[in-house]
């Protein structure tokens, strides 16, 4: 895995975190995991999410 290689699984992990903490922000009743499952499927609810992080 390119990962592994120099600092790409810091960077990642920082990506990682980053992604967490947005998902934490929002007031959904879902937990991180279905959160993360929705946001992958559907593309308005990741925008939804990503707005409303940026406010």
């Amino acid at each position: 895995s390119r990962l592994r290689r120099g600092h790409g699984a810091k960077n990642m992990a920082l990506v990682r975190r980053f992604a967490f903490n947005i998902l934490r922000r929002g007031k959904d009743k879902n937990s991180l995991k279905t959160a993360r499952k929705i946001a992958g499927w559907n593309t308005d609810y990741l925008q939804k999410i990503l707005t409303s992080a940026a406010r």
